[in-house]
């Protein structure tokens, strides 16, 4: 999968992941599914940052890529029947780790284009999900990136994704939207 982008935490510099760092390092693989109908893209928005983002998450231990995703895309938007089409874009980060574990995580998003049947069924969000307000939508990417745009612009509780997930979504429209 091609890596498109790599991006390193304000407070997280190339110098804290060198083999010589007395910083600890984490890996995480997450797995996020672009699903498309048209100009419509399926995303997640979030009341807590105002924010769209890419459905999906962390791969639990024991679990290859497509099993996390294909379970992602089922609890976070209620999808059935997804069938992953293609591979489409890996985008790294490194940035600081809240939990005593590890001082830095380096979060390795794959994303993928995906289908599904149907209409969305019921999520099954994790608590802090609900809590965050998260929910699943349809929306023209346009307008979804124009939003993330203004949030990123303009708010000051903007979460961490944000960023990656404007990237990402402006490459999708670029790269996957037909624009007839």
């Amino acid at each position: 999968m091609r890596l498109v982008k790599t991006t390193f935490h304000p407070d997280v510099s190339p110098s804290d992941i060198a083999p010589n760092s007395k910083l600890s390092l984490i890996v995480r693989h997450a797995a996020r599914g672009i699903v498309l109908r048209g100009t419509d893209i399926l995303l997640l928005f979030t009341q807590r940052y105002h924010d769209y983002s890419l459905p999906g998450g962390g791969v639990d231990e024991g679990e290859d890529l497509i099993t996390g995703l294909t379970r992602e895309l089922e609890e976070e938007t209620g999808a059935q029947g997804v069938n992953v089409v293609k591979p489409f874009a890996r985008y790294d980060e490194y940035r600081p780790w809240y939990k005593a574990d590890a001082d830095i995580i380096h979060m390795i998003s794959h994303c993928y284009v995906c289908t599904i049947e149907g209409e969305l069924g019921k999520t099954a969000l994790e608590s802090y999900e609900v809590s965050n307000g998260m929910k699943p939508i349809w929306i023209n990417i346009q307008a979804a990136i124009d939003h993330n745009k203004d949030v990123i612009a303009h708010s000051e509780k903007k979460g961490l994704s944000i960023e990656r997930d404007t990237f990402l979504l402006q490459m999708i429209a670029d790269e996957l939207i037909d624009r007839e």
